[in-house]
């Protein structure tokens, strides 16, 4: 049985069409506060359990850890040395785009304890629901082109300049992250913390790929 021609109709069916729509401007701003739900339960999942993880939701647990500071007012300072990055690698709307989405999470972050409270009773489902939590939160921002920005635009700049693969600089990033998480957690929040990293990587390596997504 040729199989050659229902396999090409498929295929044709399934390829992104170049007239794909734009989103509207109230789709990502929708797009956003559902981004920031999941980022914000995230982190506040992890933060219950007394967990880190990378990027810079990672440095910012840390210095919550340390400084007792709201995690979402740590998102937002964090940031700030990155916002050129952002800028020179995606552009002007996409760093518009991460500076309403981390002022957003800082919002969460402040109203958060007067809105509800987590405990946190599994060290290992707090690893796995916050990293997918993330994860997802991370991969709704980017279908509308935004970001949490930090070391994710490190990485992009460092392949454009020509320094390192981003996959390598993201991985590096992580792993000194993590390696600082070390200064203030134990060794087994540690490794549930390396679990939650590894988590939050895999969501965005299985629907993170190129073609998968034609709108914007």
């Amino acid at each position: 049985m040729d199989i050659s021609k229902p396999a090409a109709r498929l295929a044709e069916k399934l390829k992104p069409r170049g007239d794909a729509r734009k989103h509207t401007r109230l789709e990502d701003a929708l797009a956003f506060c559902i981004a920031v739900l999941l980022i914000g339960f995230g982190l506040a999942l992890l933060q219950a359990a007394g967990l880190a993880t990378g990027g810079v939701a990672g440095i910012a647990l840390i210095l919550h850890f340390a400084l007792g500071w709201p995690t979402g007012v740590l998102f937002l300072l964090v940031n700030l040395p990155f916002y050129a990055l952002v800028y020179r690698t995606m552009g002007g709307e996409f760093t518009l785009k991460t500076l309403i989405v981390n002022a957003m999470l800082a919002g969460f972050g402040a109203l958060a304890p007067h809105v509800f409270a987590l405990q946190s009773k599994n060290g290992v489902f707090a690893a796995l629901a916050g990293g997918v939590l993330l994860g997802m939160g991370v991969l709704a921002l980017a279908r509308h082109r935004a970001s949490v920005g930090g070391t994710s635009a490190l990485a992009l700049y460092a392949q454009e300049r020509g320094w390192m693969r981003a996959g390598h600089v993201q991985a590096l990033t992580d792993f000194l992250v993590l390696a600082a998480a070390a200064t203030v957690l134990d060794l087994e929040h540690l490794a549930l913390s390396v679990l939650s990293a590894l988590t939050l990587s895999l969501v965005l390596v299985l629907n993170h790929k190129p073609g998968r997504y034609a709108g914007f």
